[in-house]
């Protein structure tokens, strides 16, 4: 009932924040949140399509298998080829994830593969949320791809979309994550047990499917078409690679970079949580805060966890997670939209252990997105070079496709929460 509650009261927020409310398109956004529900079915409680999701899950973890076993024979022993303890660890095992399947999905665009998956998914949004060819084209491809890559299926399109399309476009990379990145999170939730890995990638598969819906949803109520529809199809650009070796290796190099960013990023960012933490708790001892917080919470002094816990509580509430672990759910998303949901993943790898299974499932459900301040220079950057005369709406945008996106992940968790009561 909470759930139910939390869906009324984000799709409330989003309409009451609307740049034009009167133009809605309440079908679409019934829609979109009615078509969450049907896929969420399906592939959760459908025996045969949940057979078949397990499968690729566990397909994707023997592919994590091999990036290990690429790790271990660059650097494993010479005298035995094994990999030493101090190698086991996130650089070596989750960063080395992003790089192989930055790769595999570059090859598996430039084979057409993914562009048939894309193709058929777009259809379905197409055709059930009325919207344009290039709009579903954009939402369908963030189911596979990321921010900035999902953009480049309809580069020819971006300086003529609307206000409204431009904002779907960039809430669907703020609601979704790339297939690069999401054996990483497996690894960071599954660790070594493929039983574990196998769970943790189903879920993350589904989320990432049926938050595409939940993206529509969001951006429509935030900022609504107001101008004239382009109808038609729109045509996938396709892959710049000359062969499938030239594919392998942009999708490597493409990798690395990212692997290299998130693997910096991670490491400034934990840097400076660890510095306000010193700060803040040094603030709860000269308030007397700290044995307040020792006595009356889990938390040991005054911390960024711990205002960011109490701050998302609320919000952990609404989407029907158990009251023992509001205020941990409430961390997690606060790290998230603060930091970004490589840290969260993080968290709750190491947390997980202390929570209900249930909370774990919503969490990963909630975290499964990049919609944090940091993406929105990363799509004002990355979009905007693609359409340069579009930077300044970008700009603009960026603040809402936020809101919109963290609402596109929060409906998503809603509604596995009302799946799984």
């Amino acid at each position: 009932m909470r759930a139910i509650l939390g869906i009324l009261v984000f799709t409330a927020v989003l309409w009451l924040f609307s740049s034009a409310r009167k133009s809605v398109a309440w079908r679409t956004i019934l829609g979109a949140l009615g078509l969450q529900f049907v896929m969420a079915f399906l592939v959760l409680k459908v025996p045969f399509i949940h057979a078949a999701f397990r499968w690729v899950a566990e397909t994707f973890v023997t592919v994590i298998g091999y990036t290990w076993n690429g790790t271990d024979f660059l650097l494993g022993r010479f005298s035995d080829g094994q990999v030493g303890p101090y190698l086991e660890n996130f650089a070596f095992r989750i960063l080395a994830t992003i790089v192989f399947f930055s790769a595999l999905s570059a090859l598996l665009h430039h084979l057409g593969i993914l562009a048939f998956f894309i193709r058929g998914f777009a259809w379905i949004m197409r055709y059930t949320l009325r919207l344009t060819g290039r709009e579903s084209l954009s939402v369908a491809g963030n189911v596979f791809l990321g921010q900035t890559e999902s953009p480049l299926l309809i580069r020819p399109y971006l300086d003529q979309m609307s206000r409204s399309e431009l904002m779907l476009v960039m809430t669907g990379g703020m609601a979704t994550i790339a297939g690069s990145v999401f054996a990483a999170y497996v690894g960071i939730l599954g660790g070594t047990d493929p039983e574990t890995q196998a769970y943790f990638a189903t879920h993350l598969l589904t989320a990432s499917l049926i938050s595409a819906p939940a993206s529509v949803a969001a951006a429509k109520l935030l900022v609504p078409e107001t101008e004239p529809q382009v109808a038609g199809n729109a045509q996938i650009v396709k892959s710049s690679a000359s062969n499938f070796l030239e594919a392998i290796t942009n999708g490597t190099r493409d990798g690395l970079s990212l692997a290299a960013n998130v693997g910096v990023m991670l490491l400034v960012f934990t840097a400076f949580v660890y510095m306000f933490n010193d700060l803040l708790g040094w603030v709860g001892g000269l308030t007397g805060l700290n044995p307040i917080l020792a006595a009356n919470t889990s938390f040991e002094s005054l911390s960024m966890e711990c205002i960011l816990g109490y701050i998302g509580a609320p919000i952990a509430w609404l989407v029907g997670v158990s009251s023992d672990d509001i205020v941990l759910v409430g961390q997690l998303l606060g790290e998230k939209t603060v930091i970004n949901e490589f840290y969260a993943y993080e968290t709750l790898g190491k947390i997980k252990s202390g929570m209900s299974e249930r909370s774990v499932l919503i969490s990963t459900y909630i975290l499964c997105g990049f919609a944090n301040f940091a993406s929105i220079g990363i799509q004002v950057g990355g979009i905007g070079v693609l359409a340069p005369s579009r930077r300044g709406e970008l700009a603009r945008l960026g603040f809402r496709a936020l809101i919109a996106g963290t609402a596109a992940c929060l409906l998503t968790a809603c509604v596995i929460s009302i799946m799984h009561p």
